[in-house]
C-alpha cells in the first residue's frame, strides 16, 4: 500500500516498530490477538489494527502539500479534515479556515469567498451540491480533493444500484458528512433514504409491507430521503450501502432484515430475491472492518478497563467504543491529559453525549490490565503518549522505558 508523507509529529516509534513486526509475522491479517506489552505492574493489550487509515494519510498529505503548494493565498477546508481535534487544530495554526462545521452549519458566508482561494475538500467528500456551489465562484473543488476512496467507492455502488433500477438505503448517521455526501451522490441517480440503525430499519420495513400509512413516512424520515419519494412505489426494489465507519455487524443485520423482509412480503424465493433486493457487499471501508475486528479478538482477553483514544465526534472509534463497552468498563478520551490521575479520568459518555470526570476509574488491584486502541483519525503518537502517561500514573514509568529499549527504539 501507498504511503504518505505525513508530519512527522504523527508518527510513533514505539506503534511503528509493533505494526511492522506484527505485520511481518501475519501477512495474510489472520491473527487479530493483541499485542501485549508489559509494563511492570501493568499490562497493556493493544489492539492487533488501529489509528491512521489510508484515507486518513490521504487527507492529510494533500492538506498540507495545499499549505506548501499556496504561499500568500487563503486556504479553506469545507468541513473538519477529519474527526481528530489535535489535527484540526494543527491546520488552524497554519491558517487554514473552516467554511462550515461538522453538521453543514455556515462558519463564513460564501460572498467572502473569491476565485483564487483554494478549497480544500475532506476526507468524508462533499454534495454535489456544494461542489457546484465552489465553482460556481470559480473554484476548482477537485483541486485539493481528499475524499477517501472508499467513500468514493460506495458512490459507485449506490450509482450502479440505481442504474439496476433500485432504490438506494444508506445506513447511516443522518448528520454525519460523509451520509450528507453519500446521500447526495445517491439521489442523483436514484431515489434515497436513510436509515440510522436498525430501529429506523424496522420502521422502513413497516412501510415496505404497508403496515403503516404513507401519509406518515414524511414526518418519520424527515430529512432523510430524496425529493419527490413514494414509500408505495419506491420500497419495491431497494439496496443497501453505508456510511464507512458504521459498525459492521448493525450494516450485516439492517441488510439481512430487510431481505428477508422483502422475500417475505413478495412471496417470493431466496435465489430469486436479486428482483426485488440488489446483490450489495459490505461497503465498510478495510480499516473499518480491521479495527473493528481487532477489538473483538482484544476481547478475547480478559482485563480491567478499556481506553479508546479518538475525536468525540469520530464515528468510527465511537463504534470502538460500543464494542469495547460489551465486555467491561470503557472510557473513550480525547487524548493523554484526560488521564487525570490513577483515580481520576476524563472521558466522553456515548449515551449522555456528554464529556465528564469519573473517579475510581482504575482497579486498585495488581497488577493491572488495560486495553488500547484509537480510531482510524488518530495518530499512532497520540497512542504512545497515552502509553506513557498511563505508565506514569500507576508508577511503571521507568518500566515504560525499558519497553521502548526492548522494541529497539
Amino acid at each position: 500500500m501507498k504511503s504518505f508523507d505525513v508530519p512527522v509529529h504523527y508518527r510513533s516509534p514505539l506503534v511503528t516498530a509493533i505494526k511492522l513486526k506484527r505485520k511481518g509475522e501475519d501477512k495474510m491479517k489472520k491473527d487479530y490477538t493483541p499485542t501485549v506489552l508489559q509494563l511492570g505492574d501493568l499490562q497493556v493489550l493493544l489492539a492487533r489494527h488501529f489509528g491512521f487509515c489510508y484515507g486518513v494519510e490521504n487527507a492529510i498529505e494533500i492538506a498540507f502539500r495545499a499549505v506548501a503548494e499556496n504561499p500568500g493565498k487563503r486556504i479553506f477546508l469545507l468541513s473538519e479534515m477529519i474527526h481528530n481535534p489535535g489535527v484540526n487544530a494543527d491546520l488552524l495554526a497554519l491558517g487554514i479556515k473552516f467554511i462550515m462545521d461538522t453538521k453543514g452549519n455556515m462558519l463564513i458566508d460564501w460572498d467572502k469567498l473569491k476565485s483564487d482561494d483554494v478549497v480544500i475538500i475532506p476526507a468524508f467528500g462533499t454534495t454535489i451540491e456544494l461542489e457546484e456551489k465552489l465553482r460556481s465562484i470559480g473554484i476548482d473543488p477537485t483541486h485539493y480533493e481528499t475524499t477517501c476512496p472508499f467513500v468514493e467507492k460506495v458512490w459507485n455502488r449506490a450509482e450502479k444500484i440505481g442504474d439496476d433500477g433500485y432504490t438506494v438505503v444508506v445506513h447511516g448517521k443522518p448528520g454525519h458528512e460523509e451520509t450528507r455526501a453519500t446521500f447526495s451522490h445517491s439521489k442523483a441517480h436514484t431515489h434515497t433514504v436513510v436509515v440510522k440503525d436498525m430501529e429506523q430499519a424496522q420502521l422502513l420495513g413497516r412501510y415496505i409491507t404497508g403496515e403503516l400509512p404513507v401519509t406518515g413516512f414524511p414526518e418519520d424520515f424527515k430529512g432523510q430521503y430524496s425529493h419527490g419519494f413514494d414509500p408505495a412505489k419506491d420500497l419495491q426494489r431497494i439496496g443497501v450501502v453505508n456510511q464507512t465507519t458504521m459498525l459492521a455487524s448493525e450494516t450485516q443485520a439492517i441488510a439481512d432484515y430487510l431481505k428477508q423482509l422483502i422475500i417475505t412480503h413478495y412471496q417470493t424465493t431466496p435465489d430469486k430475491a436479486s428482483e426485488r433486493f440488489a446483490d450489495t457487499r459490505d461497503t465498510l471501508c478495510y480499516a473499518t472492518n480491521d479495527n473493528q475486528t481487532a477489538v473483538q479478538g482484544m476481547l478475547e482477553r480478559e482485563a480491567d478497563i478499556a481506553l479508546v483514544i479518538g475525536g468525540y465526534n469520530s464515528s468510527n472509534t465511537s463504534h470502538l467504543v460500543e464494542l469495547c463497552e460489551q465486555k467491561l468498563p470503557t472510557y473513550f478520551i480525547n487524548d493523554e491529559h484526560c488521564l487525570l490521575s490513577a483515580k481520576l479520568i476524563r472521558h466522553f459518555d456515548l449515551h449522555a453525549h456528554m464529556e465528564k470526570e469519573t473517579t475510581g476509574f482504575l482497579p486498585v488491584h495488581k497488577p493491572l490490565r488495560v486495553m488500547i486502541t484509537s480510531g482510524a483519525s488518530c495518530p499512532d503518537a497520540l497512542v504512545e503518549r497515552v502509553i506513557e502517561r498511563l505508565a506514569v500514573i500507576t508508577g511503571n514509568e521507568q518500566a515504560a522505558t525499558v519497553i521502548k529499549e526492548q522494541w529497539e527504539i
